[in-house]
């Protein structure tokens, strides 16, 4: 495919890979260079994007599937703000390292299930043309003393060579506080061989990790991280959102407010909102000629409703959306980039 088909965000990307190529080898950087010319040949030769793992880390890890942009989420302002950002730092990476700084690479991802972690780091991915290799915990760690670290340097040492984001879910599994006396003593030198290794990796190597669980994570870990990001349930300005989205999709055939939206979706997270959206479109696909939209939006709530599981908004927080405050009360804050947990000295 010649440059000239491109769509207008792949010539964007072209040109920004382009430009830090031309940086990379004025600067002499050969490691670089291998970055941004895998780049490249992904914008012109989609065929040849086909990524491959060498035999001696293929059972570590698989490579997970790339089709969400940013544009494809809905995230709070600071979110957002901050992803662009470090997107930004990597489009302008030569007028970085002409005063000797590097983009930052490694990423913590902190909040409840179903909330957009995994698909914000597919987006880093995306957005940069690198394949995304999640690790496999159950191939990493092994009983035998001293294999899970030999496993986890091959992993860092192909991340050094290939560029690449590596993703830890849910990360607390091995990153776990080593003080606490419960774990085994393997856990705890996966911890330790993990902090060593992660100092090492050059910038275009990207390392993101999510959890639900952040209070479990060792002490260490924290500062290895240059964006921390706590990621919650939508708020009403990201319901607005959805609403809005969720109402051009359906051509606005639905006599669905946003007052009544907005209720049934408190509290819930991104990933049942997505949900309830796809719900609803494969009964007007199905059942288009018996139902109309109104009618179909009624019944996936009623089921959504009647799920297990499902936790009904309190009247605080409806309240609390009715009245336009985003969020509860005891979230103050969404980020938490560059700043320590709240219990660390």
């Amino acid at each position: 495919m010649g440059a000239t088909n491109l769509r207008p965000d792949q010539r964007k990307s072209l040109q920004r890979t382009l430009d830090v190529l031309m940086e990379s080898r004025r600067s002499s950087r050969p490691a670089i260079e291998s970055v941004e010319q895998r780049s490249l040949l992904d914008q012109l030769e989609p065929a040849q994007a086909n990524f491959s793992l060498p035999p001696q880390i293929a059972d570590l890890v698989f490579q997970m599937p790339v089709r969400r942009r940013l544009s494809d989420l809905v995230l709070a302002t600071e979110t957002l703000d901050e992803i662009q950002e470090l997107l930004y730092e990597y489009s302008q990476v030569g007028k970085l390292r002409n005063h000797s700084l590097d983009p930052r690479h490694t990423v913590l991802l902190v909040g409840p299930p179903g909330n957009g972690k995994t698909s914000l780091v597919e987006v880093l991915a995306s957005e940069l043309s690198l394949p995304l290799l999640a690790v496999r915990y159950d191939a990493i760690v092994d009983s035998y003393l001293g294999e899970t670290s030999t496993r986890i340097r091959m992993l860092i040492d192909f991340a050094t060579r290939t560029p690449c984001v590596l993703f830890f879910d849910e990360f607390d599994a091995i990153g776990k506080e080593r003080s606490d006396n419960q774990e085994t003593g393997e856990i705890k030198r996966v911890v330790s061989s993990l902090l060593m290794q992660m100092d090492r990796l050059p910038s275009h190597a990207i390392i993101a990790c999510a959890t639900n669980h952040p209070e479990m994570l060792d002490r260490a870990v924290w500062r290895r991280f240059q964006v921390r990001l706590e990621v919650f349930a939508p708020g009403r300005q990201e319901l607005k959102t959805w609403y809005e989205k969720f109402m051009d999709s359906l051509g606005n055939r639905s006599a669905l407010s946003f007052e009544k939206f907005a209720r049934a979706m408190s509290g819930r997270s991104m990933a049942e909102i997505e949900q309830f959206m796809l719900d609803v479109k494969r009964k007007l696909v199905l059942f288009g000629d018996r139902l109309d939209a109104l009618q179909a939006v009624e019944q996936v709530l009623k089921r959504m409703r009647n799920q297990p599981g499902i936790t009904v908004p309190d009247e605080e927080t409806n309240a609390r959306l009715s009245s336009g405050s985003s969020q509860p009360r005891a979230r103050k804050t969404r980020k938490i980039a560059g700043k320590a947990p709240p219990d660390l000295p």
